[in-house]
């Protein structure tokens, strides 16, 4: 799974306008803390070679190269898909259902859809498209987390500590984070959740 790359964009009308690159958000957030790429390097394990490379844009860094550049920025990975930077999305409430932001997990059978403007603030809300070939998408957050998942279609297993809870259609679940230890499509169909998380957690 690191060997594979993340795809992030925009939905709709905003793929053909040319934005802000991936890696211009990189280094301008690097730079806004005044680290150099050696520095980046030193915090996340990774060469600044490769960093380098993933500013200009002339490589793809992994889902988990991702997670450990986000974390050493600190910020969450959907922050390097925001368009002009954020501040628009901060003066603006609306996320047009055309407009948003999208990011597809190796090796391609998860999706999510961001449904707040930014994730500047203390709640993220987004849409998964899960297949069951995704297995155990969970993952231990950086620190507790409070969330509510609510199951759109298909049928999402959950397990909290030992306790496994099976969800359809309609059903929602109260998750703290440091409990969580499964969330998986189950049966042969597409799984679609709503979650509603704070704090971010992408």
């Amino acid at each position: 799974m690191s060997s594979k790359s993340l795809t992030i964009r925009s939905l709709g009308a905003a793929d053909s306008a040319p934005t802000q690159s991936f890696g211009d958000r990189i280094r301008a957030r690097r730079k806004e803390l005044g680290l150099s790429l050696e520095e980046l390097a030193q915090r996340t394990g990774l060469t600044a070679s490769f960093l380098s490379l993933v500013e200009r844009d002339m490589s793809n860094p992994s889902l988990e190269s991702l997670r450990h550049i986000a974390e050493a920025l600190g910020v969450p990975p959907f922050y390097f898909s925001q368009e002009n930077g954020g501040a628009t999305a901060m003066q603006n409430p609306v996320v047009r259902a055309s407009e948003r932001i999208k990011i597809t997990f190796p090796p391609g059978d998860v999706t999510s859809e961001l449904l707040v403007p930014n994730l500047r603030n203390k709640l993220e809300v987004f849409i998964s498209h899960v297949k069951p070939s995704a297995g155990n998408i969970a993952r231990p957050p950086q620190m507790d987390t409070e969330e509510c998942l609510l199951v759109l279609e298909g049928k999402v297993r959950v397990v909290l500590n030992e306790q496994e809870y099976m969800l359809t259609a309609g059903d929602s679940i109260y998750i703290h984070g440091y409990a969580l230890r499964e969330i998986c499509a189950v049966g042969e169909e597409e799984a679609v959740f709503l979650s509603a998380i704070t704090p971010p957690i992408f």
